[in-house]
């Protein structure tokens, strides 16, 4: 061997033992970079309980379930749960529910798998109902995924929510709100894995990650075994249907979710269960409100294809339910993509459509409408439902307010376009004098009923509704007319009601020639609070006059 070689052989080896070296060194780094976990799905809260919450996550891989939390950034504390397979790959959910704590307190937490952790967050546990603690949510529902509209829901979520609570509010999220309700439609085809977090989760992570979200199934969820593994609703509902139904309780409101899709609406185990739920609210003196979410709408104003009949014999139970224990009631729903507001002629019960927040707009004359009696209020718009509870020392009430966020013709910034107080507790206004006609002949074909002005013992009160009654005996167990009319019905952007007082009603057409008629009316405020029945006037029709 030349001696060059010979005296070269030292420096060979050191090179080659280097490269073994640095390539060991990368097949390590590559190594760990392949095994170190992230979080695909950011924390979101369920099933918040005055002394307990459950916080979920998902991540690309990884089975460690924890979450450091504690009454400051610190974290002092630690909980483990579980983690479960969510599709065919690697990906984890996991679930850690946080036990022993106390009730209306903020606490601060992260998730953590591996050296995977999220950033420090807060929650904020409930109250119990004797606490008389006042609360907000915000209901919404149809966040589809759109097309030409892509962004929506996340705007709804930070430029709507997010924005009108730093608005109107000090403090922090989980402070100024307690809940979110969606009944439905959350992604546009359920069944496919990816929409959940591109179109759902990831839009709404900063609102999730601070406030416990509360779904009821939709359409468009397509029964798909992704929602069920994604949510942990409260388990009270027909254990074979879980989470299909449930109940919340959130200081002195009951939140009702139920399934009115196809293959769950005509169970009857469901309305069974909510017979049963109902009856035992009535008698809780814990609870003064009943809010119930479901997707299908029992009438649609913008969509009449959309409106299902299961939907009414809910309806039917909650106006059931409200008149028999004196507590109100309201019923949320989407399907349709825009936002009404009515309410039931004999009872306190509200009908809130609280579309849309995502999904393409039903706009006015593209789908076929009805004007229906109840509804004041319809828009074909984006927004949200802001309700505000108050226990009010003894005197419970709500109010709901639509913010909106307008449509593309029409663009909105968070503006209330429509708001209702309701209290628990009847407020009466003063019932009115029929003025005409009393006792008078009349001709049966132009009959204008006449009565006296609004009055109210209370200052704020006005004139919002009348129901006017004709019959041909005097205790008006079947009514001829039975009209009733509301101060305002917005209906395709204008408002029928504009010109109408409600002091008087004009009847056509349906009378009988030389007939002896009874007749009354009374009046409503603004807060569904009816007066009692005016006296019984009569008049006779004498032959008809054209």
């Amino acid at each position: 061997m030349p001696l060059k070689l010979y005296l070269q052989r030292p420096l060979l080896k050191a090179i080659i033992t280097m490269r073994k070296f640095l390539s060991i060194t990368l097949i390590l780094s590559a190594c760990l970079l392949v095994s170190a976990q992230k979080i695909e799905i950011k924390p979101y809260l369920q099933d918040a309980n005055p002394t307990s919450i459950t916080i979920m996550w998902q991540t690309d891989s990884g089975d460690e379930s924890i979450v450091e939390w504690g009454t400051t950034p610190k974290l002092k504390n630690k909980t483990k749960g579980e983690s479960f397979d969510i599709n065919f790959t690697d990906a984890r959910v996991h679930s850690v529910t946080l036990t022993g704590l106390k009730k209306f307190t903020e606490y601060y937490y992260r998730v953590k798998t591996g050296k995977a952790k999220s950033d420090i967050y807060q929650f904020k546990t409930p109250p119990f109902a004797e606490d008389k603690e006042s609360f907000s949510l915000v209901a919404m529902s149809d966040m589809q995924y759109d097309h030409n509209n892509p962004d929506k829901f996340g705007e709804i979520v930070n430029d709507g929510i997010l924005a009108y609570l730093n608005e109107e509010f000090d403090g922090s999220v989980p402070e100024n709100l307690a809940m979110v309700l969606i009944p439905g439609d959350l992604v546009e085809n359920g069944t496919k894995y990816e929409q959940w977090q591109n179109h759902f989760f990831n839009p709404a992570e900063k609102l999730f990650s601070e406030v416990p979200v509360y779904p009821a199934v939709g359409n468009h969820e397509g029964n798909s075994i992704f929602y069920f593994k994604y949510f942990s609703l409260p388990k009270n509902g027909s254990p074979e249907y879980a989470e299909h139904w449930w109940y919340k309780d959130y200081g002195n409101t009951r939140i009702l979710g139920l399934d009115s899709n196809k293959g769950y609406r005509d169970i009857r185990q469901q309305l069974e269960w909510l017979d049963k739920v109902l009856k035992e609210t009535a008698s809780n003196e814990d609870i003064d409100f009943v809010f119930a979410q479901m997707h299908h709408p029992h009438k649609s104003e913008l969509w009449i294809p959309g409106e299902e009949d299961f939907s009414g014999k809910v309806v039917e139970r909650l106006e059931t339910f409200t008149e028999d224990s004196g507590k109100p009631s309201i019923h949320f729903f989407g399907h349709t993509h825009g936002y009404s507001r009515g309410q039931s002629k004999d009872h306190k019960h509200l009908w809130i459509n609280v579309a849309s927040a995502g999904g393409a707009i039903d706009n006015w004359g593209e789908f076929e409408g009805r004007d229906y009696d109840e509804f004041t209020v319809t828009q074909d718009e984006y927004g949200f439902v802001m309700v505000e509870v108050d226990p009010n020392n003894g005197d419970p009430k709500f109010t709901v307010k639509r913010i909106s966020q307008g449509n593309r013709v029409n663009p909105r910034d968070n503006e209330l376009t429509d708001s209702i107080t309701v209290w628990k507790y009847s407020k009466e206004p003063l019932a009115p004098n029929p003025l005409a006609p009393l006792k008078d002949k009349v001709n049966p074909g132009k009959v204008v009923l006449k009565a006296s002005a609004f009055k109210s013992d209370r200052r704020d009160a006005f004139h919002a509704a009348s129901n006017w009654q004709i019959s041909t005996s005097p205790d008006f167990n079947k009514p001829i007319v039975d009209n009733w009319k509301q101060f305002e019905n917005w209906y395709y952007k204008e408002n029928r009601q504009a010109d109408d007082d409600l002091t008087d009603e004009k009847i056509y057409r349906l009378l009988r020639d030389n007939t002896q008629y009874y007749w009354r009316v009374r009046y409503r405020d603004q807060n569904l609070n009816w007066s009692p029945w005016s006296e019984t006037a009569t008049f006779t029709t004498t032959e008809r006059v054209d």
